[in-house]
Order: C-alpha cells, then structure tokens, then sequence
C-alpha cells in the first residue's frame, strides 16, 4: 500500500473512486484546479491534493447532486467545503451522473421559456429538500415524456390530413 503522500496514476484513482478514467479525464477538462502531472507519453500523477478534490467533486456530483456547472461556481467561490446542500438549479436530474459531456443539466434544461418562475428573490428561499427535488425531477420527466408522445400524435395526425 502506498503512503498516503504518494503519488497515484489514473488507474489507482479510478479505482480507489470508483470512477471510470474517462471520467477523470473529463472532470480535468472541466476544473481547470485539478492538475496532475503528466510525465512521459501523457501518463497522469495525481497528488494527494488532486486526489482529495477529485473526492469532493465526486461527493458534490453523485451524492449531493450539484450539477458541473454547480460545482463550478463553488471552486470559483472557494466554497468547496460548505455543507450547504445545493439550490434547486444545481440539482441534476435523475440519471445525470456529471461524468460526461451529457451530465449537468437543470431542471429547466429543455423547458420552453425558462422553466418556473422562481419569485422575484429566490436566493432568500430556504433550499428544497432532497425529497422535494426527487419528486419535482420525476414530475418534469413525466411532463416531457408526455410532451414527446403528443409531438408524435401530433406528426401521426399530420401525415393523415
């Protein structure tokens, strides 16, 4: 076992996170803090430093549900470490790991207009809980599956006429 200031390739940090190295390599695209050296051939070394960000982001992503563009705005606030749980626009939706190019999306992604009027100051309402946010995900998903199935009717009823 290596000592905990040891540096670790790609590989052993995939593993010890759980996290495939593509992810890695995307997530280094995306915060610019994560900096491993790259020695011959591209090989990357992360510090123990890296290796404790990549953890975080991993928490924020997958467990506390931030989006990229979430955790983003944190690491350029230096609030990586606030336990404050994330506003409703930094929640993904369900099956958006933020591990690729397709994760990151809000709520109100793909919704016409913006979405939900969140009141003239949202930023003084206390956050939603993880339930609440659970609940509103499924119900945008069930409105856009809907809206797909009355965009086919709709083409079904064009080709009729």
């Amino acid at each position: 076992m290596k000592s905990a200031t040891a540096y670790r390739t790609i590989s052993e940090v995939s593993t010890d996170l759980n996290v495939p190295q593509h992810v890695l390599r995307f997530w280094e695209t995306k915060f610019p803090q994560i900096r491993p050296l790259k020695r011959g051939a591209g090989r990357r070394y992360y510090r123990p430093e890296d290796v404790e960000l990549l953890r975080r982001i991993q928490a924020l992503l997958y467990e506390d549900r931030y989006t990229i563009k979430g955790v983003q705005r944190l690491l350029k606030e230096g609030r990586m470490s606030d336990p404050t749980p994330p506003l409703p626009e930094d929640a993904d939706e369900p099956g958006e790991s933020g591990g690729g190019p397709e994760g990151g999306g809000t709520f109100d992604d793909g919704i016409e207009g913006g979405g939900v009027d969140d009141g003239p100051d949202y930023g003084t309402q206390p956050p939603l809980s993880a339930a609440l946010r659970h609940e509103i995900t499924m119900v945008v998903d069930e409105l856009k599956s809907l809206r797909s199935v009355l965009s086919r009717l709709s083409e079904i009823g064009d080709k009729k006429s």
